[in-house]
């Protein structure tokens, strides 16, 4: 398949039979969101992948080779796809939904959410091909024509892609302030031990943490802390503060000038290039290229 080039936006929706597949061995040079309707997919990007349903949705960072196709048995997919260069706010948002190599999957939005979801991207549909001298729509309504015969917009730059961006942006908001991650549970959920450690690593990602640090201050033994920490979330104490750490990173290097190794060191890592690797594992792509795709130079 063609790779859209990375300073446009693609905003389109597919209704796709079995048999159709998209495959990119280098990735393409702008991320790329897809929202799930009906039916199923599978995505795979990197070393993850996951099947996609009704209510799902992947969102596919740059630079990883990607390969996604309607799930073998299933009927169809139905899905919103936007190809997109993301705000520096988003990736705090996505953070928690990671897979690795610049992957993440919002899994099961709630029913009572979908519907909204599904006129952001109307809206972002037809702000696409929204022309400045003509008067936009007072309601935004879904398209009356078959699902199949949507042409993609293509927006290249300026105001009419920022109200794009912005109907992005929404659904983002939608489907990661009401999904959970796999593994957490709600605030009020769970060991009130556990609970408090994520928040003293939420507090302070770049501190000195350590399983025996942890488990004092919750005041466990490390053994009977680590074993109650991945019952409660999936994932070790080290896991949680290594992601806890890089979504910290990611920050720094969206809304500062501190260099790599400053970020690092700010972040908690021990070393720019343990910094990178633990990076590039999570967001698909070393923080240098990760600064230069959210802040381009003048």
């Amino acid at each position: 398949m063609s790779v859209p080039a990375a300073e446009l936006t693609i905003v389109g929706h597919y209704d796709k039979a079995p048999g159709y597949a998209t495959r990119r061995p280098a990735g393409s040079p702008s991320w790329l969101l897809l929202w799930t309707e009906a039916g199923a997919g599978f995505v795979a990007q990197g070393g993850a992948s996951f099947e996609v349903r009704a209510g799902d949705l992947a969102v596919l960072g740059s630079g990883v080779s990607q390969y996604y196709r309607v799930l073998p048995g299933a009927e169809r997919w139905r899905f919103w796809w936007v190809h997109f260069q993301p705000r520096p706010s988003w990736a705090a948002w996505l953070g928690p939904f990671a897979r690795g190599d610049g992957c993440h999957l919002v899994g099961g939005v709630p029913v009572g959410v979908r519907g909204r979801m599904g006129l952001a991207f109307e809206r972002a549909l037809q702000d696409a091909r929204w022309v400045p001298d003509a008067p936009l729509p007072e309601v935004y309504r879904p398209v009356a024509a078959p699902a199949e015969a949507r042409v993609p917009a293509v927006v290249l730059a300026g105001p009419v892609r920022e109200l794009v961006l912005g109907a992005v942006e929404e659904a983002l908001v939608l489907a990661t302030a009401s999904a959970r991650p796999e593994g957490v549970r709600r605030p009020d959920e769970g060991d009130e031990r556990v609970r408090r450690a994520l928040a003293l690593i939420a507090a302070e990602p770049g501190a000195a943490h350590s399983v025996a640090s942890l488990a004092r201050a919750v005041a466990l033994s490390p053994s009977r802390f680590a074993h109650l920490f991945a019952a409660e979330t999936g994932r070790s104490p080290m896991r949680a503060v290594r992601e806890a750490r890089v979504r910290h990173a990611a920050s720094l290097l969206e809304v500062t000038d501190l260099d790599v190794g400053q970020v690092a060191a700010a972040s908690g890592f021990v070393s720019p290039f343990h910094f990178s690797r633990a990076f590039s594992r999570e967001y698909g792509l070393p923080p240098r290229d990760y600064r230069a795709r959210l802040r381009p130079p003048p």
